[in-house]
């Protein structure tokens, strides 16, 4: 499916209006019409890259010859960036819990907002004591000094619920208002079927987003150049300052299993990186860039896989269909 410009898109959409009401009309009509300008319009509409941007559109599934897919899961896409098409769509737009997809995100607005230098003094409750027993956490405890960079790292890499919190308290003072500016971000991407609650991805009925709002955030976050060294890496060691004055190290990995080399990539691509969720709720999901034997890049996802094994072996199918 070929991409359109959703600024386009715009800009026709108002002087069809304009149109409908100065067409062989005069007086109230035309006086409706500067009312509608004056409320609506926006000079940095028109001026802002984000509107005069491409983007890949796709309103219903698109099938991709040679690849049956998946229908157990709850959505799957494939999206050629360099070329701007829906090489692959299935259920792109339904409403599905993302899990820790949810922190690329939490990411952006860090990159956007902060500095990799700032340091953060992690609050009582961004301590991983304060997270239930069995979600995703890195053990940061209430005192520490951590700096941002190594914060990113433990959030992208090894999805630690807690460095989600400890970075959203950072960047907007606490964690409410840093959801509010989630919201709003995903607002200006266009993401308009998505809705967040916290930073991190637990389960929450009204945090939501679909396949197609991932692309969206996550083609942004491949932009800078920070995300994509973190997501790209197959460990990081992180120094950082214990509530006791004391210099400790602590060093991630990916949860991702092709960087973990326990998947294998498939040979016509190379994988730089991505972000995976798994909640009960979410099924197992997983978004990547990809770049082909050309470089050209690529962002593949897959949502709601029942399990790991299913999860990984949909998206190498995928994947492989990159040509």
């Amino acid at each position: 499916m070929r991409c359109t410009s959703k600024g386009r898109l715009c800009l026709i959409g108002c002087m069809a209006f304009a149109f409908l009401y100065l067409s062989g009309c005069s007086g109230e009509p035309k006086a409706l019409v500067t009312e509608f300008e004056k409320a609506h319009y926006n000079a940095e509409l028109y001026e802002s890259t984000l509107y005069a941007e491409e983007l890949c559109v796709a309103e219903t599934d698109v099938a991709l010859e040679g690849y049956e897919g998946d229908t157990a899961l709850h959505a799957s896409s494939l999206f050629d960036l360099e070329n701007k098409n829906v090489l692959y769509s299935w259920q792109s737009h339904e409403r599905l819990y993302p899990a820790s997809t949810t922190k690329i995100m939490t990411a952006l607005l860090a990159l956007e907002n902060g500095n990799l230098e700032d340091t953060v003094t992690i609050s009582k409750t961004a301590a991983a004591a304060s997270f239930p027993s069995d979600a995703q956490v890195c053990g940061l405890r209430e005192g520490e000094v951590w700096t941002l960079e190594d914060l990113l790292n433990a959030l992208l890499l090894y999805s630690g619920n807690d460095a989600a919190s400890a970075i959203a308290e950072h960047i907007a003072g606490t964690e409410e208002s840093f959801v509010n500016m989630m919201n709003s971000r995903a607002r200006e991407l266009m993401a308009n079927n998505t809705h967040f609650t916290n930073p991190h991805g637990l389960h929450d009925d009204e945090h939501y987003t679909t396949a197609y709002d991932l692309y969206l955030i996550f083609n942004e976050c491949i932009k800078n150049e920070h995300f994509v060294e973190i997501i790209s890496s197959d460990s990081y060691t992180a120094v950082y300052t214990a509530a006791d004055g004391s210099q400790q190290e602590m060093t991630f990995t990916p949860t991702n299993l092709y960087a973990k080399g326990v998947v294998e990539e498939p040979d016509n691509v190379t994988i730089v990186g991505g972000k995976t969720g798994t909640t009960d709720e979410a099924g197992c999901c997983l978004i990547l860039l990809v770049r082909d034997s050309q470089n050209r890049p690529y962002i593949s996802i897959v949502m709601g896989a029942p399990d790991k094994s299913t999860l990984y072996e949909d998206m190498t199918s995928l994947i492989e269909k990159i040509t």
